[in-house]
């Protein structure tokens, strides 16, 4: 009911609680920058990790998420430098690459081969989760790097926004590749993976009806509404045509496109994130709700702050609310009690 735009009287909510796992996590990590991990052992990690949820009652359902290949999969398949980071506080080993081309000459030079480390290694992470979390938890499906993200990709950040209004036609040819590479990826992980019920997990959404894809719109956050409509809005649409719809998630810099972007079609949910220099979501929900109408939300909230608006009834419908540094499993269960109960 929730993704079908049904459950606006109510809340969702899931649990963050202490775990031994991220402590191991931590201390096995020190570092910030490491090589490409052994999957087994990813395995193993959210293995332990999803095992130790088991007794929450909340609204989450148990997935590993391939933070391994969030972003660097897709530059290493044309030829990257893949580069991983160690995110401790979740548990997470991302990847990333440095632009690929020097100017946009070689452009004509990228395409995909299956013979790419980065394809098989792709595959065999996959076959792995597949093995290990079958009938225990599933896998969430990861971000898609299309449009400009992946222009980002090959030529940096501020060489794209230059090449959009001095070489645009470039730039068109590279959203074209991107297109066809984020459908390769992503077609590769539902025939792997599969679906659960006819739906996707998802890392944030938890679960959605059919194949859900995970859509990012980071490079207009920092441009107007109008910039957003000529290069991002076609792209995305397109992209959510391709499966059974997507998701996005919108940083604290981004939120005045969120009434545009909420109007992309085939939009099941949005991710409302905090930034430094932003109003908490949580705190401003009630007005970042309104510019989304009935399209369900996710916000992450502290547990106090959560407690004492879910007291005073003042908290939003149609909102997933992740709720954060929860003291421990009783608690969460006590909590969801008052969650289930909770009707506007």
């Amino acid at each position: 009911m929730f993704y079908s735009r049904r459950s606006e009287d109510r809340i969702l909510a899931t649990m963050e609680v202490p775990s031994p796992a991220l402590d191991e996590f931590r201390r096995a990590h020190a570092g910030t920058q490491c090589g490409y991990p052994d999957p087994v052992e990813r395995a193993e990690f959210w293995d332990t990790y999803l095992r130790e949820r088991a007794l929450l009652e909340d609204d989450s359902l148990p997935s590993a998420y391939l933070s391994e290949f969030d972003q660097g999969l897709y530059g290493g398949l044309c030829g990257g430098e893949v580069r991983f980071m160690v995110h401790a506080e979740i548990g997470w080993i991302s990847s990333m690459v440095p632009p690929l081309l020097g100017d946009w000459s070689r452009l004509g030079e990228i395409r995909f081969e299956e013979a790419n480390p980065w394809w098989q290694r792709y595959q065999t992470q996959l076959g792995i989760f597949v093995e290990r979390a079958r009938g225990r938890w599933g896998i969430s499906h990861f971000i898609l790097i299309d449009a400009l993200n992946f222009v980002f990709e090959l030529v940096g950040a501020t060489a794209t926004y230059l090449s959009v209004e001095e070489n645009p036609e470039s730039v068109r040819r590279a959203v074209e590749l991107a297109f066809d590479l984020n459908v390769r990826v992503q077609r590769e992980f539902f025939d792997t993976v599969g679906l659960f019920e006819g739906g996707t997990f998802s890392n944030f959404a938890q679960w959605v009806p059919g194949r859900i894809v995970s859509e990012s719109l980071d490079p207009y956050h920092m441009t107007s509404v109008a910039y957003f409509e000529r290069w991002g809005r076609e792209p995305a649409e397109r992209m959510l045509r391709a499966f059974d719809g997507g998701l996005i998630h919108i940083h604290g810099n981004g939120r005045h496109l969120l009434r545009a972007a909420a109007s992309i079609d085939g939009l099941k949910a949005i991710l409302l994130l905090d930034d430094t220099g932003f109003p908490l979501a949580f705190d401003v929900v009630n007005e970042l709700k309104g510019h989304l109408g009935d399209l369900p939300a996710v916000v992450r909230a502290g547990y106090g702050s959560f407690v004492e608006r879910l007291k005073r009834c003042d908290l939003p419908a149609g909102v997933l609310y992740q709720v954060q540094n929860v003291p421990g499993a009783d608690a969460a269960n006590r909590l969801m009690e008052r969650v289930r109960s909770y009707r506007v």
